[in-house]
C-alpha cells in the first residue's frame, strides 16, 4: 500500500538516543480516535497505527448515532484531522484475532491499546426470547444505520404495537425512529432499505418498559424532549407511576430535577389526539414473551422499589403480573464486549477486558466501553480516552516501555500479505466516503452508506 510522505521514518531511526514510540490502537471508534488525538498532543513524533476490522472508520459514530442526530456526527471532522496527522495511519479491514494476533501486535509495537467497543447485547433471559420478531435494539440500530451484518435483518413491521424493554437513550432512539414521519427521515443518512420498510410500517404504539421508576430512568433530557416534540405522536404516561415523585424534587441534582420536572409537566399535558403513541411504563419487568409463529404479547411482573437512596433503589418483584400486546419486542438493556482472542484477559461477568485503571499488562491498555462497560455518551468516552492516553504517556516516560526499537506495521505487513488481506488506508476510505456522499446527493440526503463489505473493498480498489 502507498503511505503518505513523512509518515514512517526508518523503523530503527533514533534521535539523540530517543527511540520513537510505536503504538497500535485496535478500533477506529470514538475511544480510539480520541486516544490518538491526545497521544499526538503529548508525545513527540509518535507513530500510531489505528487498525479496524471494517474497511470504514468511526465505529458507533457511524453505526450507532441515530440518523436524525447529524449534529452528533460532526465529531468525525475532529477524527479526520487526527487521521490526517503525519504521525497517524489508518489500517482498515484488519481483524484482531483473525488476521493478526495480539502477540504479533505486542511484539511489533511498544504499546497496544484495545478500544474495539461493545458489540453484543445483554439478554433478557426469559422464556420466548427466541420467538420471531424479538429483535435486539442493537440490531435494529445497525439495520437503519447500515452495519454490514445487520443489513438483511428480518424485521416485521406489520403489527401495530412495539414493546421496548429498557429506558436508555438507545431505547428512545429506536422508539423515535419507529414513530417518526418518514418524510423527515428521508432527509437523513438512514439506509434506503430501512426507509422503504418504515414507509410501510403499521406501528402506531411504542411502549418503553422500565424495571424501576421515573427517578431512575436512564434516558437524558435531550432525547426525552425530542420524543415529546415528535409530530403526530402523543406521549402518554401512567399517572400512578408518578405518585409521590414531586416530593423528591428539592433533593435532586439539577440535571435529574430538570428531567423529572419535564416528565411531570408532560404528564399534566397527556394528550391522546395524535395518530401515534409513545407510552413509557415504569415498575415493570418482562417475565415471558408469548406467541405461536412470532411474538404476540409480553407478561410483565410488577415491581416495588427498595433501598434508602432513592436514585439507587432496586426493583423487587411482587406477586402480580399484567400483559401487553407486543407485535414487535425489542430488548434494549445494555451492551457487552467480546473477547475476540483468548489471550485477552476478560471479565465475562461484566463483559469487559480485565484492567487496573486502564492497564491490562505492561504495554497493553484498554479504553472506552471495552474497559469501562457501556456507560455514558461520546463526551464521557472522550474523557476516558484522554485519561488512558495520559496514562500511556506517563508509562512511556517512567516504565521503560520504549527500551528498544520496534518495527510496527512493517513487522505485521507480511502476515497480512500472506493471508491476502486487503488493507484499507485513509485514502481508500476517502474513496468510499466520496462514493457514499455522491450517491446521497442523488437521493437528496447527506449520504447513502455502502453496507456490503465486498463492495466497500471494490470501491477502495477502484480508480474513482
Amino acid at each position: 500500500m502507498t503511505l503518505r510522505p513523512n509518515y514512517f521514518l526508518n523503523k530503527f531511526f533514533t534521535t539523540n538516543a530517543q527511540i520513537i514510540p510505536k503504538i497500535c490502537i485496535v478500533g477506529a471508534g470514538t475511544a480510539g480516535f480520541y486516544a490518538a488525538q491526545q497521544l499526538i498532543k503529548k508525545l513527540k513524533t509518535p507513530q500510531i497505527d489505528i487498525i479496524e476490522k471494517l474497511p470504514v472508520p468511526f465505529g458507533l459514530v457511524r453505526f450507532g448515532v441515530a440518523p436524525d442526530h447529524p449534529e452528533v456526527k460532526n465529531v468525525v471532522n475532529t477524527f479526520t484531522k487526527v487521521a490526517e496527522n503525519p504521525c497517524v495511519r489508518f489500517l482498515g479491514n484488519v481483524k484482531l484475532g483473525t488476521d493478526v494476533t495480539l502477540k504479533q501486535l505486542r511484539d511489533a509495537y511498544h504499546v497496544v491499546l484495545l478500544t474495539y467497543g461493545a458489540n453484543e447485547s445483554k439478554k433478557l433471559d426469559i422464556p420466548g426470547e427466541n420467538l420471531k420478531n424479538v429483535i435486539e435494539a442493537r440490531r435494529i440500530v445497525g439495520w437503519y444505520n447500515g452495519t454490514p451484518w445487520d443489513k438483511d435483518l428480518d424485521i416485521d413491521l406489520s403489527g401495530e404495537t412495539a414493546t421496548i424493554f429498557g429506558q436508555g437513550n438507545v431505547a428512545i432512539d429506536v422508539a423515535r425512529i419507529l414513530l417518526s414521519d418518514v418524510d423527515e427521515l428521508k432527509k437523513t443518512d438512514i439506509t434506503e432499505y430501512a426507509l422503504e420498510a418504515l414507509s410501510k410500517s403499521k406501528i402506531k404504539t411504542v411502549y418503553l418498559i422500565g424495571r424501576r421508576g421515573p427517578l431512575q430512568a436512564a434516558f437524558t433530557i435531550k432525547e426525552l424532549r425530542e420524543m415529546l416534540k415528535l409530530p403526530s405522536c402523543s406521549t402518554i404516561w401512567r399517572p400512578e407511576d408518578f405518585v409521590g415523585i414531586s416530593e423528591h424534587l428539592a433533593n435532586l441534582s439539577r440535571q435529574k430535577k430538570r428531567i423529572t420536572e419535564l416528565m411531570l409537566k408532560s404528564l399534566e399535558e397527556n394528550n391522546t389526539q395524535a395518530n401515534k403513541e409513545f407510552k413509557p411504563i415504569f415498575f415493570r419487568s418482562p417475565l415471558e414473551l408469548v406467541g405461536t409463529d412470532k411474538v404476540e404479547k409480553v407478561i410483565l411482573g410488577i415491581n416495588k422499589l427498595e433501598g434508602e437512596d432513592i436514585l439507587k433503589q432496586k426493583a423487587v418483584l411482587l406477586d402480580k403480573t399484567e400483559e401487553l400486546n407486543a407485535d414487535l419486542a425489542i430488548p434494549s438493556i445494555g451492551y457487552r464486549s467480546m473477547q475476540v482472542e483468548s489471550s485477552i484477559p476478560f471479565d465475562f461477568k461484566r463483559g469487559v477486558v480485565q484492567n487496573n485503571k486502564s492497564r491490562v499488562d505492561k504495554g497493553l491498555y484498554v479504553s472506552g466501553w471495552l474497559g469501562t462497560g457501556p456507560i455514558g455518551v461520546i463526551l464521557s468516552t472522550m474523557g476516558n480516552a484522554f485519561e488512558v492516553a495520559d496514562t500511556i504517556v506517563n508509562d512511556i516516560n517512567s516504565e521503560n516501555l520504549v527500551d528498544k526499537p520496534k518495527g510496527g506495521y512493517e513487522d505485521i505487513k507480511n502476515t497480512l500479505i500472506e493471508k491476502n488481506i486487503q488493507v484499507i488506508s485513509w485514502q481508500h476510505w476517502e474513496k468510499i466516503d466520496k462514493y457514499e456522499q455522491d450517491k446521497g446527493v442523488k437521493l437528496g440526503k447527506p449520504r447513502e452508506k455502502v453496507v456490503d463489505i465486498d463492495k466497500m473493498l471494490r470501491i477502495a480498489d477502484s480508480s474513482l
